[in-house]
């Protein structure tokens, strides 16, 4: 009996391993499909955004493209200042690789990451190499998230438009991002304080893990001590570019956006630009939480209700920012493809584990 029971168990165990992944795609499906069969239609249709597009000028299509394609570049520039060693070619094929599958697969953001490391590992980037340049960009990239809505409303403050939700907002948005900020700084100091705020962090999840029924966590000071280990080189030399870049890559993002807005008839008078910013960046605070791939459908929510709540026409908000994710959301994908395709043909960059070159900020145990 208890043999058959073990024999049934196994034999439901890779059915039940495909439930939550399953439920979780059929999910972002139905939100997808709610949201362009009713959501879009309520402001405008197709042919309309169609329209829209096809009057813009050949100077504003041009602009508009050279937006775009700058806004590709710069998350090369990212990851080549988080990654000593890297190539801006392979930053390339790294990053529009990654971001397809992003864009694409339910909890692609996971998936992304382990492909990140099978392709850094076959330019004879380390495990621990990889693991800084990706701990490092995703801090950098989640205080950016933080900041911008924090600055935004700051500018907005400036010209008297602010409102108490929004103020609170940035307050709690500014709080976040100030923690993040003094426990980095705290982490950096000491191999003892950053022992201690894995602790403390350990604990903190701890109580929060057992409001929801789950075990606590351990090891995080470990972790903690390892991070600041293999990072402290990298970011006492490169914050300062790290940083740059960073800003560079959302708010050319942004730049898309509002290049968009300009060329599809909304207007300065309609929606500033400090405005427009704040939208656009708590919308990208909601890509924090991966709902669908890319947010696709969540992200064109924020962004039509926002922008017309702002003072935008609602045709017009729609069709621009429709726009902007067909460039910044499609077109990596097809682009993402043909990068992957590069990647498993060309055998030049190939190395073994742990001959990628190195610099004087990758310590000799990485």
């Amino acid at each position: 009996m208890t043999s058959n029971s073990a024999v049934v168990a196994t034999s439901f165990s890779p059915r039940k391993r495909w439930v939550r992944p399953l439920l979780s795609a059929l999910v972002s499906l139905a939100i997808v499909v709610g949201i362009f069969w009713y959501f879009i239609p309520q402001f405008t249709s197709m042919s309309a955004v169609w329209s829209s597009i096809q009057s813009m000028t050949s100077i504003e299509v041009a602009t508009l493209a050279l937006a775009a394609c700058w806004n590709l570049v710069t998350y090369w520039l990212v990851m080549v200042s988080v990654t000593p060693g890297l190539t801006y070619r392979q930053a390339a094929v790294a990053t529009e690789t990654t971001t397809a599958v992003s864009n694409t697969i339910p909890a692609g953001g996971a998936i992304g990451i382990a492909l990140t490391y099978s392709m850094f590992g076959s330019w004879g980037f380390s495990r621990s190499r990889t693991s800084v340049s990706l701990v490092v960009a995703g801090l950098w990239n989640n205080f950016a998230k933080l900041g911008m809505p924090v600055l935004a409303l700051s500018l907005l403050a400036l010209q008297g438009k602010p409102s108490s939700g929004r103020i609170i907002a940035a307050a709690l948005g500014l709080g976040a991002l100030l923690l993040a900020v003094v426990l980095l700084g705290m982490m950096m100091r000491s191999e003892e304080a950053a022992r201690r705020i894995g602790l403390w962090t350990a604990q903190v999840a701890s109580k929060l893990r057992q409001l929801a029924g789950r075990p606590p966590v351990h090891g995080w000071e470990l972790a903690t001590v390892k991070f600041r280990q293999r990072t402290q080189l990298l970011i006492h030399a490169r914050w300062i570019w790290i940083t740059v870049t960073t800003l560079v890559s959302h708010l050319s993002l942004f730049l898309v956006l509002l290049v968009a807005l300009r060329h599809l008839g909304v207007s300065g008078q309609d929606v500033g630009w400090v405005e427009a910013l704040a939208v656009f960046s708590f919308a990208r605070l909601l890509t924090a939480i991966p709902i669908t791939p890319g947010g696709l459908g969540i992200v064109e929510v924020a962004l039509i209700t926002g922008l017309a709540a702002a003072g935008g026409a609602r045709a017009d908000v729609a069709a621009a920012v429709l726009l902007f994710r067909v460039l910044t959301y499609v077109i990596p994908i097809p682009f993402g493809l043909g990068t992957y395709l590069y990647f498993k043909r060309n055998r030049s960059w190939r190395r073994a584990p742990g001959e990628a070159p190195r610099t004087d900020l990758v310590p000799e145990t990485s």
